[in-house]
């Protein structure tokens, strides 16, 4: 048996003027949580679902690049991951771009191993997996 996480959603009212709220009943780090129209497509205070995947991704790629270069005899002094969602609003809502970005201090790694390294974490990390349906790329920079 895997692991199972799990979070609620609660909306009120209609698309445009109703209100929703998001909650992680084991962690409690969302606890009603604030999304709704204006968050997600303005600029209103709150998350909004792309948001959230791009932190589910950021923080899967990070940590199977880090199981990875440990794995290759590389543990990384410090990696940071980050990933952008795009949503295009042409013919509906859909996802239509993922861009990571890495930047890495793995002391005594050259920059074509890296690259190999963090592209098979890209493939292969969970969130990549099941979003395999969207377009993702990577830029990674190796530092000093």
């Amino acid at each position: 048996m895997g692991i199972s996480r799990k979070a609620t959603a609660r909306w009120e009212g209609d698309l445009k003027t109703g209100r929703g709220s998001l909650t992680t009943p084991a962690s409690g780090l969302l606890d009603g949580t604030r999304y709704g129209f204006n968050s997600r497509f303005g600029e209103e205070k709150g998350t909004n679902p792309e948001e959230l995947i791009a932190a589910a991704h950021a923080g899967c790629f990070t940590m199977a690049l880090s199981a990875k270069l440990t794995e290759a005899g590389h543990p990384p002094e410090w990696l940071e991951g980050t990933a952008a969602v795009d949503l295009s609003l042409e013919g509906g809502p859909t996802l239509s771009a993922i861009r990571l970005g890495m930047k890495a201090k793995v002391p005594g790694l050259d920059e074509k191993t890296f690259r190999a390294i963090a592209d098979d974490a890209k493939q292969n990390c969970p969130v990549s997996k099941a979003l395999s349906a969207v377009p993702i790329t990577l830029e990674a920079e190796l530092l000093g």
